[in-house]
């Protein structure tokens, strides 16, 4: 009798008949691959995808855009920052627009460039935004820990750094099953997800590839119907149990927890990291005696709401009319993370039936093209597993036009047969 054939991830989820379920990811990457590989389109209609807290700037609150501005315009320091953060509004104006009234910032691509910066400037106060998870956590706190053994005193952090189990407490509610961040995870193991478990909560760690995206949707949507809670590492060649012990250390040695505000969703119990006392020196905060900032976003933005999986962002009044990516209102429009930006975006891309010279260029909007036209209308693995193909045709080899420049110009990887 010949072996049944093997159902594929994208199988489990096309037949998927089971009752309503709602995933929340928590993972800025995560909302913006799912976003940009289509993954959305795929999944059947009872199947809800939540984009959660997970992007650092979507959840950064007003107050501490409103802190990094009065260091700048008060105390005239430097301020170093991921870009994303720079058009993040405050109560009354952004970084970017703050620039217009004397303040200096300097976009770095991690911790150690703003203390390079910092080093190589000596005669500027240097105050780097630390937010972020515990993917960029560590880098906060090598690079304060190498300012403090270099005995350097123009540098420091405005910390608005965050951890994801009290964040998951909070949610939980939201959601029948978390997606849980491959790189969160892959600094602190899988502890977390496996704690919530006890606690009855079901959630798979994912990648980031298409195809361990799917598989971690398959899992989810296969174990859900079964009514039992469920754990499961879909990530395993980089997310071990113990995560990286290194990093965790120095996390532990350098911050301590505290309560943190969340943009939208309030102050969430020992949700955040601030630095530990014997680091005093690098922390912004006590440095130059900041004061509490409570922030006021605009009352009609509903962030909050579309983190919590309370609305969808074409249900906030204020989405692609008074807030667009060219004049974000809230966090969820500012990053190439955030799911308000995100739907605008791919809305752009696959809604729109004009092709401009720019898909013609042999780059990303290329590959978008093909994917979403070319290979989702002629499907067929002869044809799109490269674009040179041999087929088998009545017993014969054909080579395509493409195949035959390779083989001639000596560069193919196929042989013919």
């Amino acid at each position: 009798m010949a072996e049944a054939k093997k159902r594929t991830a994208l199988d489990i989820i096309r037949s998927y008949d089971g009752p309503k379920i709602r995933i929340m990811e928590v993972c800025g990457t995560h909302t913006h691959e799912i976003f940009r590989q289509g993954i959305r389109q795929i999944l059947p209609p009872q199947v809800d995808v939540i984009s959660g807290p997970g992007c650092p700037v979507c959840v950064t609150p007003v107050g501490y855009i409103d802190q990094a501005i009065w260091l700048a315009l008060e105390k005239g320091v430097t301020i170093c920052t991921f870009g994303d953060l720079v058009r993040v509004p405050g109560s009354t104006m952004s970084l970017a627009d703050a620039r217009s009234e004397g303040l200096m910032w300097e976009i770095v691509y991690s911790p150690l460039d703003a203390y390079d910066y910092a080093k190589a400037h000596p005669d500027e106060d240097v105050v780097f935004l630390s937010v972020g998870f515990e993917t960029t956590t560590p880098p906060s706190c090598l690079a304060v820990k190498q300012a403090v053994a270099d005995g350097m005193t123009n540098f420091s952090l405005l910390t608005a750094n965050k951890t994801m189990p009290m964040a998951y407490e909070a949610m939980k509610d939201s959601a029948d099953a978390f997606l849980y961040p491959g790189h969160v995870d892959a600094v602190m193991g899988t502890g977390d997800g496996e704690a919530m478990l006890k606690e009855g909560v079901s959630g798979v760690v994912a990648g980031f590839t298409a195809k361990e995206l799917l598989t971690a949707f398959a899992v989810i949507l296969a174990k859900f119907p079964q009514g039992k809670p469920f754990f499961k590492n879909c990530y395993p060649r980089v997310v071990k149990a113990e995560g990286s012990p290194a990093a965790q250390a120095l996390m532990k040695e350098v911050m301590e927890p505290c309560d943190s505000e969340w943009r939208g969703l309030g102050v969430i119990p020992q949700s955040g990291q601030q630095l530990r006392p014997a680091f005093a020196v690098c922390d912004a905060r006590k440095k130059y005696g900041v004061p509490d900032m409570d922030g006021r976003a605009n009352p009609a933005c509903r962030c909050g709401d579309i983190l919590k999986g309370q609305c969808k962002p074409p249900q906030c009044p204020l989405f692609g009319k008074v807030c667009t990516p060219e004049h974000p209102v809230g966090a969820c429009m500012v990053s190439n993370e955030g799911p308000a930006r995100l739907i605008i975006y791919m809305e752009a891309i696959y809604m729109s039936d004009v092709i401009t010279l720019a898909h013609g260029a042999g780059g990303k909007q290329t590959a978008e093209l093909i994917d979403r036209v070319f290979k989702a209308h002629f499907s067929n693995p002869q044809f799109t597993g490269d674009d040179a193909a041999v087929l088998p045709i009545g017993g014969a080899n054909l080579l395509s036009r493409r195949m035959l420049h390779r083989l001639a110009a000596g560069i193919s990887r196929w042989q013919y047969r």
